[in-house]
């Protein structure tokens, strides 16, 4: 059995912090979403800016990043969109608390991760307001790069999934990693 101290639990479990927090503003600015526009239909709820490049609109999504999964059938989804999901993260959680390698940055990284990944889980197990998919609601005006005049719509989860992987991969090139000798003193 692993055997771990209080002050390593605690410097491991804090992390998870930020896992809540993800969780909480993303259902509950899902929620706001729905029960005030309740139609997914893509209409531009507001232009925040009134400029184009920042707009809030309802859309849902049956399928992964950027369409991914549009041709699979409908019985398969389930399957890859949340089983397989939920055992990374659980393998990711797992690996998380027995690993000693990666430092308190990474942590809180991988901790926005598993927030933004449990997020979007939670829309496609539980749909809100019946309506299937995850509800997206964030759209960026991306001016033609990689292709895309907008970004494809998206939300709080989303965000923080990407910007955490984006920040533990700068982390893993960037920063020394701290094996369990280095950081207990042996």
């Amino acid at each position: 059995m692993l055997k771990m101290s209080r002050a390593a639990f605690l410097e491991k479990g804090l992390p998870f912090i930020l896992s809540v927090v993800v969780v909480l503003a993303d259902q509950l600015s899902k929620a706001y979403i729905v029960n005030n526009y309740p139609v997914p239909d893509g209409s531009i709820i507001t232009d925040v800016f009134n400029n184009g490049i920042l707009e809030i609109i309802h859309v849902r999504n049956n399928v992964i990043a950027f369409s991914l999964g549009t041709s699979l059938p409908a019985f398969i989804r389930p399957a890859l969109f949340i089983v397989l999901p939920l055992v990374v993260l659980v393998f990711l959680v797992i690996y998380y608390f027995i690993s000693a390698d990666w430092t308190r940055l990474q942590r809180w990284a991988i901790a926005g991760i598993l927030g933004g990944g449990l997020g979007n889980i939670i829309d496609r197990i539980f749909p809100p307001g019946g309506t299937s998919g995850v509800v997206d609601f964030i759209s960026v005006k991306f001016y033609g790069i990689f292709g895309f005049d907008r970004w494809p719509t998206f939300n709080i989860a989303d965000s923080s999934v990407v910007v955490c992987v984006i920040l533990w991969v700068i982390t893993i090139f960037l920063m020394p990693q701290q094996t369990g000798k280095e950081k207990h003193g042996r």
